[in-house]
C-alpha cells in the first residue's frame, strides 16, 4: 500500500470517529505533511481520494471541509417522498426552488398516459443541498387537471404531504427508470460538475390509485454521494 493510501485511510478513520467532525476543517496540507512526515504532493494524493469518496470538499480560501459522508440510500421500488427519506435517514438538507410555473404539456409527454397537447403542467425544479452542496436536482412535471397549483412554501417542504393531506389524492404506484448519463448544463451549473462528469438519473411516472397519470419526475443525483438499495427475496421455484 502506498503512503498516500495509508494516510487516506487514517484520515478517513478520524472523520468516521468524529476526531474531525462534520463541517470542520481538516489540518492544512503543510500541517498534514509535517504530521505524517511526507511531502505535500503525497498529502494532495490522499486528499484527492478523500474528495473522490465524498469525505471532504475543498473550499476556496478556507481549506478542506469535512462533509456528511453518510450516503443517502434511495429505495429502488418504493414510492417514498424526499422528505420521508430525509427524516428516516436523519439527513440535514435544504430545498431551494429554481422554477415553479405553469407550462404547456411538454412534447415528450403528449400522447403518453392520456396526456393531451391542450393540457397544462406545473414545471417545478428544486435543488437538495447537504452541507451547502447541491446533491440532487429534482425536476417535476405535474398535471394541472389533478393539481392546480403548488405554493412555493409547499414546494420547499413536501409536495406529497400536500397532495395527500390537503388535496386528498390517493397515490397508487409509479414506474421508475435508472440510468447513468453525462451531466446536463443545469447539473454542471448547480452541482458545480465538469462537462465529463456523470450523474444518476431517475425518471418516474406516478399514478393515482385509479390509474390516472399525474406526475413525471426526473431526479439527477451526484454519483459519489448516493446509493440505491432494495431488499430482494428469491421466489420459490414452482417445481421445487
Amino acid at each position: 500500500m502506498n503512503k498516500f493510501e495509508k494516510i487516506y485511510l487514517d484520515i478517513e478513520q478520524k472523520i468516521k470517529s468524529g476526531e474531525y467532525p462534520i463541517s470542520s476543517l481538516i489540518p492544512s496540507e503543510h500541517e498534514l505533511a509535517k504530521h505524517y512526515g511526507v511531502s505535500r504532493e503525497t498529502i494532495r494524493k490522499a486528499q484527492k481520494l478523500l474528495l473522490e469518496n465524498g469525505f471532504i470538499q475543498k473550499k476556496q480560501g478556507r481549506g478542506s471541509i469535512v462533509l456528511d459522508y453518510h450516503r443517502f440510500s434511495l429505495p429502488v421500488s418504493g414510492l417514498v417522498s424526499y422528505k420521508e427519506l430525509q427524516l428516516e435517514q436523519n439527513i440535514n438538507s435544504v430545498t431551494r426552488i429554481i422554477q415553479n410555473e405553469k407550462i404547456a404539456a411538454p412534447d415528450f409527454l403528449i400522447g403518453q398516459n392520456g396526456v393531451k397537447a391542450t393540457e397544462q403542467f406545473i414545471h417545478l425544479i428544486r435543488t437538495r443541498e447537504i452541507n451547502e452542496e447541491v446533491m440532487i436536482i429534482d425536476e417535476d412535471y405535474i398535471r394541472c387537471e389533478v393539481v392546480e397549483h403548488i405554493p412555493n412554501e409547499i414546494a420547499e417542504d413536501s409536495i406529497y404531504q400536500f397532495f395527500e393531506d390537503d388535496l386528498n389524492l390517493i397515490i397508487g404506484y409509479a414506474t421508475k427508470d435508472f440510468i447513468a448519463e453525462k451531466a446536463s448544463a443545469l447539473d454542471i451549473e448547480l452541482m458545480n460538475l465538469n462537462p465529463m462528469d456523470y450523474v444518476i438519473s431517475v425518471s418516474s411516472n406516478v399514478f393515482l390509485e385509479d390509474t390516472t397519470f399525474f406526475q413525471h419526475s426526473i431526479s439527477h443525483h451526484r454519483l459519489e454521494k448516493f446509493s440505491f438499495s432494495e431488499f430482494a427475496r428469491r421466489k420459490p421455484r414452482l417445481n421445487a
